[in-house]
Parts: structure tokens; C-alpha cells; sequence
């Protein structure tokens, strides 16, 4: 028999959707990474290989993640067991490293809350050394004098001329450096010294699960709603910050910076990983949130147009972000009379210490500071509800008998699932918690997804077919993929993800965090963390097999490879068209979708166990 799923509810209106994954897509790595690594690798030269990668690898694997949540109507878990049972395990794999990352990337948001809430004041409160909160070494220009006599051209004529200039005190830092170490954070030596909770930053970053919280507590109806300010608003405060960068004094050498091109690091095959790298990162693929997301949308949408519009928006944002950012630091070094080199970061350095000092200096700071750490937290927001309702939606597709059975309703798992994972972030919100949330932030993704991003691939692509999925999309759309987004699919993709994995590998070093070296066990436990998700993919393998249909351990194997989705191709089952909103099937309308591959046929309630 032929077993239906109840239809899945959808999202309001497209439009939902598309802002949904932009939020999702577009998030803090855009604003803090990207410009980082183009100055790094090449200036305007690295664009070359990024929208080369973004064309041969990021594209085509959104296309690939949006038409398999689309067509299965499952999260990341439910997808791959449809598409090959064998390595359902690299969905689950997704789902751990989705439900790691919302534990640590709310604390990012905290602290933008944190920094935020300083803003209301005359005085931005990082630009002068407070001594409520400031260390011994904390230096904000004041202080001894000495003279110094420099060659001066007048008129034609060079003259020595003497100068006051304030000396800076060794081992001293900066007073936005200062505040975040040791106002925001109190930063203890070390993690194995995590002292006690902030608890300025606990109820903060309560704040921020109460808001995921109502972002996300009727699923797509309610996350529809919020995107629409949440995914457009970043975008008036990048716009405003840029044109106000470009408005500063020293603004222009800090653009050139960005933008000059380097054109022998081309040659540097570690440019070209960074660019791959950057390309697959910023749209959020195999972290599960795109598979979700597009699992709700109605079976006829076009996903082409999702594609291209999502790619686009994510490139555009980056080079937006860029030249914002480098403007504002072409100010700065300006103000401290160094090169932009000099001042340039990433990552939280960039938006907590190097960004702060700019608007300490810039007229009506406090506004300026207001509306950039206002769009850090819409940016980081909509990646951390979007990455929480992975983790709702793969618990709800799998035990949803149970949700309804003893929670009665989902809005009782979203707060259970908020709860647990903020519990879990409560470590990084320690004196100590720097360390730790770098620790995570480096073992629970970047070791493992490229790891995991392979084995999804080769399991859609290779094992249930890139020609099948391109049906699949005919299905759905009425036209087949065009031939380049299936070479891609085959060949391509795979290719590229195996060598940024393999080049990771061949690179890799212990991971220190700006010079501090981690303990054995704090290494040991950043790996324990990585194999939460690795061992994802074996495990899988081995359950899959053991329950597959088959006497023998080769027949168990091959039953575990075959997608349990239908395939029209053998003429075993009629096609599934779409009329509307809902799933037609021999001409009859009705709210149910497939599961299964058995004779017959049976309509399955979602909330009745199978």
C-alpha cells in the first residue's frame, strides 16, 4: 500500500520564505568575515574566485538543498532517510551541529544587546577608562608627554621643528579593548579558570531566547510575520553606515584597501579554499536550515527563482558590508595616524573592539552606535531562530505522536528546545566563557561540516541520482534543471568539498585563540564536541543496515541504498503532480502527501505513529 502523510503547512506567502532564508543565509559572517578574508586574500582580486565558487558550488548546492526539502516536505533527518536510508545519519549530523551553533551564536547577539544598551548615553562608556571597570593596562590617550623633533618641508625649505606627543605606556590597550575583556566579559587567564556567571549577561541572553521564542512558536506562520522587518531593516542601517563611512575623512584609503587588487596571491591554492569556504558557509548550507525551511513551502514553487534571488542577495550583502566596514576603519586609521592594516580584524575583535573605537571618535557616536549593533542583532537573529526550528521541526516530523500525545501542543517543544539550549550557552556567559565559546565555535562546525557536507552530497547526487532530483524538480516546477546545474551535482560540487576538506586536514593546527594555547583536556573536549556530529554518519549507516529488509549483510547494504521515495522513471507509479496548493495524484485532489513505497494505498495522519 501507497502510505500519505498529512499535508504540511505552508508559509503565508512566498515573499515569507524568501526573506526566511535571506535572514538565514545572510547573518554575521558577512559583516565580519568576508571583508577580513578579501583584504587578506587578494582585495578585489579574491572576488574572482568567490563569485567563481559561489557560481560552481554554492549555487548549485542551494538549488540542490531547496528542491530535496521541498519535494520530501521533511527536515534535514526525515529528507535524507527518504533520499538514501544509508546516510540518513549526515541529516542527523546537521540537526547536532545546528542545535551546538544556537547554544554559542545567541551569545554573539547578547553581547550586541549588551553594547546596545551602552548607547544610551552622551558618553559612549568604552571611550575613556572608566575606573569602575578598567584594568591597570587600560590606556585612552591621556597620559605623559614627550617631545619630538621631525624634519618639517615649508615653503620649500626643510626645517626640524619640535612636537608634543602622548606616550603610550608598554603593555597598555586600548579602551574599547579594555571595556570588552574586562567590562563585557571579565575575562579570566584561561579556561581552566571560568570563575562565575555574568549574570548581566545570563538575563541577556534570556532576553534573546524569549525573543527566538515568539519568533518561532507557530512555526512558519509566526516566523513569516517577523522576517519581514528583521530581513529588510539590516539593509536601511548598511545603507545608512555606508554612506556615512564614505563621508569620513580617511574613508577613501580604507575602500582602496578593500578593494585593491593583489593579483599574484591568485596563485595561492589556500585563496581559493578561503573563497569556497566563505561561498559555502555564508548561505548556510548542510546546516540543515535551508532543507527546513523550504520543506514548508508549496509543492509547485519555483525554485529557480529562490536560487538565484537568495545567491544574489548574500554576494551583494558581502561587498555592501565590505566597503562599509573598510570605510569606517580608513577613518579610524586615519584619527590614530596608522595604516588600515594596522587596525583591521575579525570576527568579534572587529564588531567589539576595532568598530567601538571608530565611533568613539565620530560625531553623534551614539546614534551611529546604536543603529550598527541594532543590525548585528537582527542579522544574528534570524540565523539563531532559523537554526532553533531545525531542531523543532526534526523532532516534530519524528515524534510528532508523542509531542501531541504528552505535550499537546508544538509551542510546548519550542520552549522546551529554547530552554535546553540555553542552559547549555550558559558556560559561554562565565568570566571564562571567551574560551569556550571560541572552542565550540572552531570544534562544532568548522572541523565537521565540510566532513558532513560531503557525505550529504554524495548521498543526494550520487546515490539517489542528480538526473533523479532533476525529475524530481520537473515534478515540481515542470521543467528539468538546465544540464550545468546537474554537471555541477555530479561532479563539480562534490570535487570542491572534498578538497576544502582535505586541504583543512593537510592544514590543520592546534587551534589557539589570539595566542592562547588550550590545554590537552580543552582540545580533547573540542573534538569530543566535532565527533558529536561526525559519529552522526556511521551510526546512521549501521542502524540503517541493521534494519533494512535482506537475509544477508550485501542485501541489507543494497535495500539501505534504495530511496524509499517513488520513482516514475520505471513506470512503477504514476507521477506526482501538484494542482494548487496540494499534491494530486491519477487526477484526485487530496491534503495528503507520500511516504513510503508499499502497495496500495493509505491516508497516515502525522500525528499517528506508523
Amino acid at each position: 500500500m501507497r502510505v500519505l502523510i498529512e499535508e504540511r503547512e505552508n508559509w503565508s506567502k512566498k515573499l515569507e520564505f524568501i526573506l526566511a532564508a535571506i535572514g538565514y543565509s545572510v547573518g554575521l559572517g558577512n559583516v565580519w568575515r568576508f571583508p577580513y578574508l578579501c583584504f587578506e586574500s587578494g582585495g578585489g582580486a579574491f572576488l574572482i574566485p568567490f563569485f567563481l565558487m559561489l557560481v560552481l558550488c554554492g549555487v548549485p548546492l542551494l538549488y540542490m538543498e531547496l528542491s530535496i526539502g521541498q519535494y520530501t516536505r521533511q527536515g534535514p533527518v526525515g529528507a535524507l532517510a527518504k533520499i538514501c536510508p544509508l546516510f540518513k545519519g549526515a541529516g542527523l549530523a546537521t540537526v547536532v551541529i545546528s542545535f551546538l551553533f544556537t547554544t554559542y551564536y545567541n551569545v554573539i547577539i547578547t553581547w550586541a544587546f549588551y553594547y546596545l544598551f551602552n548607547t544610551f548615553k552622551s558618553v559612549l562608556p568604552w571611550s575613556y577608562c572608566d575606573p569602575e571597570w578598567a584594568s591597570p593596562n587600560c590606556w585612552d590617550g591621556t597620559g605623559n608627554t614627550t617631545t619630538v623633533w621631525r624634519n618639517v618641508t615649508v615653503g620649500g625649505m626643510t626645517v626640524l621643528k619640535n612636537f608634543t606627543e602622548v606616550v603610550r605606556p608598554n603593555n597598555s590597550v586600548s579602551v574599547t579593548e579594555d571595556f570588552y575583556a574586562s567590562k563585557v566579559l571579565g575575562k579570566t587567564s584561561g579556561i581552566d579558570e571560568p570563575g562565575v556567571l555574568k549574570w548581566d549577561l545570563v538575563l541577556i541572553l534570556l532576553l534573546c531566547w524569549v525573543i527566538v521564542y515568539f519568533c518561532i512558536w507557530k512555526g512558519p506562520k509566526s516566523t513569516g510575520k517577523v522576517v519581514y522587518f528583521t530581513a529588510t531593516f539590516p539593509y536601511l542601517v548598511l545603507l545608512v553606515l555606508l554612506v556615512r563611512g564614505l563621508t569620513l575623512e580617511g574613508s577613501y584609503k580604507g575602500v582602496m584597501y578593500f578593494i585593491n587588487p593583489k593579483w599574484h596571491l591568485l596563485l595561492d591554492a589556500k585563496v581559493w579554499v578561503y573563497a569556497a569556504a566563505q561561498t559555502f558557509n555564508s548561505l548556510g548550507i548542510a546546516f540543515g536550515g535551508i532543507i527546513t525551511m523550504s520543506s514548508y513551502n508549496k509543492f509547485n514553487n519555483n525554485i529557480l527563482k529562490d536560487v538565484l534571488t537568495i545567491a544574489a542577495v548574500d554576494a551583494v550583502t558581502c561587498i555592501l558590508a565590505g566597503f562599509a566596514i573598510f570605510a569606517t576603519l580608513g577613518f579610524l586609521a586615519h584619527n590614530q595616524g596608522k595604516e588600515v592594516e594596522d587596525v583591521i580584524s575579525q570576527g568579534p575583535g572587529l564588531v567589539f573592539i576595532i568598530y567601538p573605537e571608530a565611533f568613539s571618535t565620530m560625531p553623534g557616536s551614539p546614534v551611529f552606535a546604536f543603529a550598527f549593533f541594532f543590525m548585528l542583532i537582527l542579522l544574528g537573529i534570524d540565523s539563531q531562530f532559523c537554526s532553533t526550528e531545525v531542531i523543532v521541526t526534526t523532532i516534530y516530523d519524528h515524534f510528532g505522536y508523542y509531542v501531541k500525545k504528552y505535550l499537546k501542543r508544538k509551542e510546548f517543544l519550542v520552549i522546551i528546545v529554547c530552554s535546553v539550549s540555553f542552559l547549555c550557552g550558559l558556560p559561554n556567559v562565565t568570566q571564562g566563557g571567551i574560551y569556550f565559546f571560541s572552542l565550540i565555535d572552531h570544534y562544532a562546525a568548522a572541523v565537521s561540516l565540510m566532513y558532513l557536507a560531503f557525505f550529504e552530497v554524495i548521498a543526494i547526487t550520487w546515490f539517489y541520482g542528480a538526473r533523479r532530483l532533476a525529475r524530481n524538480v520537473e515534478e515540481m516546477n515542470g521543467k528539468q534543471p538546465n544540464i550545468f546545474f546537474i554537471v555541477c551535482w555530479y561532479f563539480i560540487s562534490p570535487i570542491f568539498i572534498f578538497g576544502i576538506w582535505l586541504f583543512s586536514m593537510i592544514q590543520y593546527q592546534p587551534f589557539k585563540m589570539d595566542g592562547y594555547e588550550y590545554p590537552p583536556w580543552a582540545a580533547a573536549l573540542g573534538w569530543s564536541l566535532a565527533i558529536m556530529s561526525i559519529i552522526c554518519v556511521p551510526a546512521g549507516m549501521v542502524h540503517s543496515i541493521y534494519y533494512a529488509k535482506g537475509d544477508t549483510l550485501l542485501a541489507k547494504l543494497k535495500s539501505s541504498l534504495k530511496s524509499t521515495l517513488p520513482d516514475d522513471s520505471d513506470g512503477q507509479y504514476p507521477p506526482l503532480h501538484s494542482n494548487g496548493d496540494v499534491p494530486v495524484q491519477n487526477g484526485v485532489t487530496d491534503k495528503y502527501t507520500y511516504k513510503g513505497d508499499v502497495d496500495g494505498m493509505e491516508k497516515h495522519d502525522i500525528n499517528t505513529p506508523i
